[in-house]
């Protein structure tokens, strides 16, 4: 969460993150925060995520 390859921000509010994780085969997570910047709403590995 703290150097994301990509951010958006959803019309909610909410902020999407993405980032690679090496330990699970180079997949890329995503993480949902609240617009708190803080409060994780969701998080899980994207399988459709293209850079």
């Amino acid at each position: 969460m703290e150097n994301p390859e990509r951010t958006q921000i959803q019309s909610d509010g909410r902020i999407r993150l993405w980032g690679q994780i090496m330990e699970a085969e180079g997949r890329y997570l995503r993480v949902v925060l609240l617009p708190d910047y803080e409060t994780v709403h969701n998080a899980f590995f994207d399988r459709r995520f293209k850079l």
